[in-house]
């Protein structure tokens, strides 16, 4: 999580093996599943969400559950490559009622 901590949060580290479970409880839809889950005032982060789009999510305080980087895409924040060309991604806003895509990077 030294993304979220570079960029001015307050991380508070909770290891865990249970994992499906934990993204169970905070009901991140199995597509959007990564590898790391993190809540930030009541909103779910998923995988590797840059931090401009947490901000924005904060800011804009929508009705969602959270936002999701499926996988680990490489160009994503912490996923960056030397010599390798970034992939484009989206950020997936989830909620009960289903998703869409919140921000795309190329």
């Amino acid at each position: 999580m030294g993304h979220l901590a570079e960029n001015g949060f307050n991380v508070e580290t909770k290891p865990t093996e249970n994992l499906v479970g934990v993204k169970s409880e905070y009901g991140v839809p199995q597509q959007l599943q990564s590898c790391h889950t993190a809540v930030i005032d009541g909103y779910i982060i998923e995988g590797h969400v840059p931090a401009e789009d947490i901000y924005r999510l904060l800011a804009e305080r929508p009705d969602i559950t959270g936002l999701a980087v499926p996988g680990m895409p490489i160009g994503s924040p912490g996923m960056e490559t030397e010599g390798v060309a970034d992939q484009a991604y989206d950020v997936i806003a989830f909620s009960a009622g289903g998703t869409e895509v919140y921000a795309s990077y190329p």
